[in-house]
């Protein structure tokens, strides 16, 4: 029984992807190609492995055992382009960073793929936290780097023995009902009824800075995450401060994002550990990678 690892590879992207069409966009092949591939690792072990249905491709039991095969192999070679990438002195190492929903959708996880190219040695792994306890995580040693809201508490009180560095200035935004009138300054949006934001929130601030000196209405509806916020908007519940970065890509219909002067900006800070030994050589390169990527954003409305 002569089994190719190839062949055992695009059995593995079938089963991830759920049938040969989707395999065949992520291996970029033909449909026809990742079929012709299958069809001779079965002549090659004398078994079916795919039960093609017309929702997908599942695998047979035998499938199954080859795929099982097929990721031990994955999970070698990944070792050893680890182990390869420290002998020719590369950056290796595991770096653990802690941030919040926004960041890591448009920072983060492009940036995981991006790494993964250029230094095969570098694991990044992305932990969803709050600001207290991403803080406390940093302490223990548990993470390795924090994005904060520079204008929120956890972001004003960097604790003894670490550093923050700064990483994207953006611009805070009205989001509104798309029939809403296009306001000129904040002094048109006080008719217009506001939701309210958590005091732990950086949009609190931005929020109250925008409201002073407006007869506005108390807030009803409250909010901590953008996506809330935009959600609230969407239903028509009132109008909300959001930085850019959160309706980048993922504006509701019926939102519109509005740029006003005197609403200032929003600074994220990436905060490190300080010590003898501390921070890392890995640490550190993740630190410029995403520092990069925040430059290439474009935040402008």
């Amino acid at each position: 029984m002569d089994i190719d690892a190839r062949k055992l590879a695009v059995l593995l992207a079938v089963h991830r992807a759920g049938g040969v069409l989707a395999a065949a966009d992520v291996l970029h092949l033909t449909p026809s190609a990742v079929s012709q591939q299958i069809a001779r690792l079965e002549d090659a072990v004398g078994v079916t492995v795919l039960d093609r249905q017309p929702r997908g491709a599942v695998l047979t039991q035998a499938g199954r055992v080859l795929a099982e095969a097929a990721e031990r192999i994955e999970s070698e070679l990944t070792d050893a382009r680890k182990a390869l990438a420290a002998l020719q002195g590369d950056v290796t190492g595991t770096v653990v960073i802690a941030a919040f929903q926004t960041v890591i959708r448009m920072l983060l996880v492009p940036l995981v793929h991006r790494l993964r190219e250029q230094f095969p040695g570098l694991e990044l792994l992305i932990r969803e936290m709050d600001g207290e306890k991403a803080q406390q995580e940093l302490r223990s040693g548990a993470v390795d780097l924090i994005i904060l809201e520079a204008e929120s508490p956890i972001g004003h009180r960097a604790a003894r023995g670490t550093r923050d560095v700064p990483v994207l200035e953006e611009p805070w935004l009205v989001i509104m009902p798309a029939a809403t009138p296009v306001p000129v300054s904040t002094a048109d949006l006080e008719h217009l009824t506001w939701l309210g934001v958590d005091p732990d929130a950086a949009a609190h601030s931005a929020t109250e800075q925008a409201r002073r000196g407006l007869k506005a209405t108390p807030p009803v509806h409250s909010y901590y995450d953008y996506d809330v916020a935009l959600s609230l908007v969407s239903g028509g519940l009132g109008i909300a401060i959001v930085p850019a970065l959160a309706v980048l890509g993922v504006l509701p219909d019926g939102v519109k994002a509005v740029s006003l002067p005197g609403l200032g900006t929003r600074r994220l800070i990436a905060r490190h550990r300080t010590t003898r030994s501390e921070p890392r050589k890995e640490v550190l390169t993740v630190l410029d990678a995403i520092i990069a990527s925040a430059a290439e954003l474009d935040t402008n409305v």
